[in-house]
């Protein structure tokens, strides 16, 4: 395994040291292998805009759905950059505004929360350490991979410019340790995912869709009162991205419940709407139904059914219906 990492590893370092505008030359490519030939998801892609973007014409949705498959593969190429990519390159590249506003919480010894979605090429985010404060210990909360050699790929390339990455079992710990330490740090939630069926706790509409939210971003920020911001991230052209802070609160404590979450959800859905070319449409994002839910959730026990298909669910209701309206 670990020759077959260090072969991975070389043939994508070899891959970086291209200049970008060569590599967008192989962008192109595995654009028409993986829009024209293999049409990737393509059916998901487009039940995904077609409810997202009801008041859009098909043309326009064609549209966004081309220009998807377009920045998904510079996205792929800009992430291989990220072995090789020196400091300056990165930083004209990438930019960040706002962050003075993160500095002055820093400066004052909180530490800062940050959501942001999967949206335009969060792979970039990582050089925040170039821009922040060096008072602070720039990290990110991420899935741990099941391939070990790709999930060492993305460590190495997510840590090149001093950012941490925290495996998400192991986020209150660290935290916890930072803290004991004094070390404020600045932390970045990637906060769009599907939750499990047993850690929904929310839903809300976002892009026309009743959408189960991950609301643990929002219990950690509250629970140690991190300053909390939106990462809104635009394309600006080929290769260019800036990413502008948008402060929410200094003070989480005092926020009631699910208000930090559906206030990222907004400004996500936001930034989607001006670029939504550069939303990652292949996640089956809305595959979770609040009716599925309603289903697999006992509301006496609170307990949802994890094993139990869709079929079985529903015949046991209907069994449990027939009973009811049938007493002996």
């Amino acid at each position: 395994m670990r020759i077959l990492y260090k072969f991975i590893f070389g043939l994508l370092y070899l891959l970086s040291l291209l200049p970008l505008r060569v590599l967008y030359i192989v962008s192109d490519f595995i654009y028409l292998l993986v829009y024209h030939v293999v049409g990737y998801r393509k059916r998901l892609v487009r039940r995904h805009l077609a409810e997202s973007f009801p008041e859009k014409s098909e043309t326009q949705r064609r549209a966004i759905e081309r220009g998807f498959y377009s920045w998904f593969c510079d996205y792929l190429v800009e992430t291989i950059k990220l072995l090789s990519i020196s400091k300056r390159q990165m930083m004209r590249h990438m930019r960040f505004t706002g962050v003075d506003k993160v500095n002055e919480a820093v400066e004052r010894g909180q530490s800062v929360g940050c959501y942001l979605g999967h949206f335009c090429n969060w792979e970039w985010i990582t050089s925040l350490p170039l821009w922040a404060t060096q008072a602070a210990q720039c990290t990110q909360i991420y899935h741990v991979l099941e391939n070990k050699e790709f999930d060492r790929l993305f460590l190495h390339l997510r840590s090149r410019f001093g950012a941490e990455s925290i495996p998400m079992a192991e986020t209150l710990r660290r935290i916890a340790r930072y803290r004991a330490e004094r070390q404020p740090i600045i932390m970045g939630y990637i906060s769009d995912q599907i939750p499990f069926w047993n850690n929904i706790h929310h839903w809300l509409d976002f892009l026309h869709h009743d959408t189960p939210v991950l609301t643990g971003t929002e219990k950690i920020m509250r629970g140690t009162r991190q300053a909390v911001f939106y990462i809104d991230v635009r394309r600006i052209r080929r290769g260019y991205y800036e990413a502008h802070f948008v402060p929410i609160t200094d003070h989480p404590e005092q926020t009631t419940e699910w208000q930090l979450t559906d206030r990222y959800f907004q400004l996500l859905e936001a930034s989607i709407r001006r670029q939504p070319e550069c939303y990652l449409w292949t996640h089956n994002r809305w595959k979770r139904s609040h009716e599925e839910y309603n289903l697999r959730l006992d509301p006496a026990t609170g307990i949802v059914n994890l094993t139990d298909s869709v079929e079985e669910l529903r015949r046991k209701r209907d069994a449990a219906t027939a009973q009811d309206n049938n007493p002996q």
